[in-house]
Formats: C-alpha cells, structure tokens, sequence
C-alpha cells in the first residue's frame, strides 16, 4: 500500500469539497425554512379568509334573506286572519316569529367579527319588533275583539311603513354583505396568487441547488468511489493479493486506507481461521460431552433425587399421623415445613427440567395448528377457568412451524397466569389477539387482572422470579422464564407491554416457517413436560 505524494492538495481538495457541499446544504435549508414559512404564512391566510368566507359571511347572507321571507309570512299571516278571521291562517304567524329569533341569534354569533353588520342587525330586529309589537300584535287583538272594519283598516296601512322600514333595513344588510363577500373573494384570490409563486419559487431554488450539488458531487466524489468500488469488487471476487491504492480527495483516500487495512485484516483472519479450526473442532467434542453430562445430570434429578424427597415427605406424614396424640402444635408445625419443603423441592425439579429440556430434548418440529395446541391447553386449564368463572375468547389461530408440546405449554402457562392473577373485584376476562406481519404473526394476550408493574418488566422473565410473597399465589415463579424460552427457541420475542394498564398484556412473536432455526438435538431421555403456572 502506497501513501499519499502529495498531501497539501488533497488537503486543499478535501476542504474545498466540504466546503461547497456545506454552503450548498446550508443554502438549500435556509431556503427550506423561509420558503415553508412563507407558505405556511400564505396558506394559513388563505384558509383564514376562505373560512371566514365559508362559515360566517355565506351563511349570514343566507339568514337575511331567510329573515325578510319570514317577515313576508308574518304580514301574509295577519292580513290573511284580519281578512278572515280564521285562526288557523294565523298559526304561521307564530311559527314565523319563533324560527326569526332562532335566526337572529344564530346570525349575532355569525356577525361577532363585523360590528358594522351587526349594529345592522339589530337596527333590523328593533324594526321587526316595533312592528309587531305596534301594529300586528294590536291588528290581531281588534280582529279578535270585533274592531270595525275602518279601525282594522287603518292599523293596516299605519303599520305598512313600519314593515317596509325593517325591509328595508334587511335590505341594506343584505347589500353590506355582499360587499363583504366581494371584498373577501379579492382577498382570498390574491392570497392564493402569493402562494402559488411563494411554492413555485421554492421548488426552482432548491431545483437550481439540486443540479448544482449533483455536479458537485460527481465531480469529487462518485469518480473516486467508482475506482474504489471496482478495487474493492476485485478483491471480494478473491483476489486478495489486489492492493488498494489511495487516490482523489483526502476523505475517499482515507477511506480507500481503510478499505486497503480491511482487506489486510481479513487476509490475516483467513491464516488464523486455518490455525483455530482444529481448536474449534475439539471444543465442539468437549460441548457434546458436556450435553452427555448435562442429559444423565436431568436423567439423575428426575429419578434419583426425586424418590428421597418422596420419602421425606411420606414418613414425615406417617410420623405425624402415628403419634398425632404425643405431638404438641410446634412439633406438628415443623413436620409441616419439612413436608411443604420437601414438596416444593420436588415442585423446583420439576421445573428446572422442563426449563432445561426446551430446546434439548423436544425435536418434533412440524406444522402446528395453535388453535388446536390452545384448545388443549384450556382444556387443561378448564377447571381452573371454571372456578374462576373466567372468560377466554381468542382470534382465529395461523399454522406455525415448531413443537405442538412446547406451543402448547406456551399457551397454558400465559392463559394459566391470566385466570391465576385475577382481579378480586372483576371477573377474568382474556383476550387473545393476533395480526400478520411480514415476518410472520404477533400475538398478545391481555387480561383484566391485577396488572404488573413496569418497573419489573425484565425480572418476570428471569427462572424462579416472584413479585409475590410465597403463600399468596400458588407455583415456583418459572412458568414466565419458560415461555419465554419456549417463544425464542421457535424464533420469537415474549415482552411485557408497559403501556397496558387495564391489567396485563404479553406480547410475542413467531416467524413464518422458513425462518425458524432449528438447532441440534442431543439424544436424552424424553419426558412429557409439565406447564408451570
């Protein structure tokens, strides 16, 4: 490998290109920002003057005209019962004026930002009311009472101006409304004009600093990655023996360096892996033995160690049973610590050798329909679920690749945790739930219970872990360190969701078929495994 021969103009070369590739990201970002403000200011102002447009002024011109037909119902109304004297021609009248109070408050809520129309308004409905309250109102009593016709028709034509000054009124609110729509439409045109340059400006700048940050970086950069790339092809393709030699700015020199030093690396990994390989081989030999050593050691603790604890346990009740009367409650209290701990030992074997046989000793890996592994494992949990009197529903189940055992350990160690840590005040309710990924299927099962605290995320998985006091809650504390297992030996995930705080939700994973790693098996006495709660 050569070194450089001449280092002041790399050094002036790689400054220049860092330089301009500087100014020009800077440039192209101020840009960014000033034109994203600029647009953001245009639009806001556009959509400012279209909803005023849109929900106040087009809304309250419509009210106007809605009112002046109600005063024309109105008038209709009572010159209609005055002519008649039929009550039913004057319920509109009624009807007319409640729907104009509702219209007139609606159009004060419309109006709040025009105090000039609003000061219109209400010279308009001081209008309407006079009238009524002069001339309707009094017309409609003197036809009751029998009023002659002169007086009827006098009250007629002395309340016709006082109709016609409300029109009126309406009428010139109508007018200073469309003279604020017209206003507003100027507006919002030239607000939408100033935005369509504002962007169209934006996208010629950084098009102009885009062509010419591309030249740029063809120029000093790609060239000399091209050359490097080719080198480097060269010696993935095997030849090993190629040497990189440094050329162009002093950062893809640099980079071609350690390119050239990678390449040193493996080349000497290579004669190392040729000296390691038979080390390795002999530390392969030594892991059987140890499996061997590990398979007698489980082969011994399920047989051997098991039947004395049986014993202990069954003399130590036989003791108490024999001599019950010579007993006092002390003694009858350490038979009972030296039959529960006898018991639970036998419990903690039990366990462990299930935790250790995962991924050991269960090697039928097949097609499973875990819709039928959680049929059984509620099946085995039925009883529990029925004293409970708990709810279980789950989605439809997918087939996976594994170990319908261990899957089905899976399920009833999760379902069995749920109806077990209950919520003394709920009944239990647990839900499984499950969604395609493009790695394959994630599941969750949530129950209503007692919950867990976030803080102990991590510690639920660890073997023989209780956030409990030993007598509240029956088992040894491994029932979640062996789903957890049992999830990453199919090539999955098990957490705690944190989030979740309606009681307890565990999420995992399971890959789709041709990603699930097998490992290799060992041959060892099988047992049938119990799940640990």
């Amino acid at each position: 490998m050569t070194s450089n021969a001449d280092p002041p103009p790399v050094a002036v070369r790689r400054m220049t290109t860092r330089r301009w590739l500087s100014v020009m990201l800077l440039t192209m970002t101020a840009l960014v920002l000033v034109g994203g403000g600029l647009g953001a200011a245009a639009l806001s102002h556009t959509a400012e003057v279209s909803n005023r447009l849109a929900d106040r002024i087009a809304p309250a011109r419509a009210a106007v005209g809605h009112l002046d037909a109600g005063l024309l119902r109105q008038v209709a109304a009572v010159r209609g019962y005055v002519v008649t004297g039929d009550e039913s021609i004057l319920a509109p009248y009624g009807e007319a004026i409640g729907a104009e109070r509702a219209r007139w408050d609606r159009m004060r809520e419309l109006l709040a930002d025009e105090p000039e129309a609003l000061a219109d308004l209400d010279r308009a409905g001081g209008l309407a009311d006079r009238w009524r309250a002069g001339y309707a109102d009094r017309l409609v009593a003197a036809r009751r009472a029998g009023a002659p016709p002169a007086e009827l028709a006098s009250l007629v034509s002395q309340g016709a101006a006082s109709f016609e000054a409300a029109r009126t009124e309406l009428t010139g609110l109508a007018d200073r409304l469309d003279r604020i729509q017209a206003a507003g439409r100027a507006d919002l045109d030239r607000a939408r004009a100033l935005r369509d340059m504002t962007f169209v400006a934006i996208l010629a700048a950084l098009l102009v600093c885009g062509i010419v940050l591309s030249a740029l970086v063809r120029t000093t950069v790609l060239r000399p990655l091209e050359r490097l790339g080719s080198s480097a092809r060269q010696v993935a393709g095997g030849d090993f023996r190629h040497r990189l030699r440094p050329e162009g700015p002093a950062d893809i020199a640099r980079l071609t360096a350690d390119v050239e030093s990678m390449r040193q690396v493996v080349v000497d990994a290579l004669e190392r892996s040729h000296r390691d390989r038979d080390a390795l081989e002999q530390q392969a030999a030594e892991l059987r033995r140890s499996n061997e050593d590990l398979e007698q050691f489980a082969y011994v603790a399920s047989h051997d160690l098991q039947e004395p604890l049986r014993k202990v346990a069954s003399f130590c009740q036989m003791l108490e049973r024999r001599y019950a009367g010579q007993l006092d409650d002390r003694a009858r209290q350490y038979i009972r610590f030296a039959v529960d701990g006898a018991t639970r030992m036998q419990e903690l074997i039990n366990d462990l050798l299930a935790f250790s046989r995962i991924g050991r000793v269960y090697a039928d890996l097949r097609e499973v329909d875990l819709a039928e592994a959680f049929a059984r494992a509620e099946a085995n949990l039925s009883g529990a679920i029925q004293e409970a009197d708990a709810t279980v529903v789950a989605d439809p189940l997918p087939t996976v690749h594994g170990d319908a055992t261990l899957l089905t350990m899976l399920w009833q160690n999760l379902l069995g945790n749920a109806v077990k840590f209950r919520h003394p005040d709920r009944r239990p309710q647990v839900r499984v739930t499950v969604e395609e990924t493009p790695d394959g299927w994630a599941f969750a099962v949530e129950d209503n219970g007692i919950g867990i605290d976030p803080r102990y995320a991590d510690k639920i998985f660890v073997i023989f872990q209780r956030l409990h006091p030993r007598g509240t809650y029956p088992g040894t504390g491994i029932g979640l360190a062996i789903c957890k297992k049992v999830v990453e030996y199919h090539g999955g995930t098990l957490t705690l969701d944190e989030a979740y705080t309606g009681g307890s939700r565990f999420r995992f994973t399971l890959p789709r078929p041709a990603e699930v790693v097998v490992p290799a098996q060992p041959d060892g006495p099988e047992t049938a495994p119990a799940a640990t709660v």
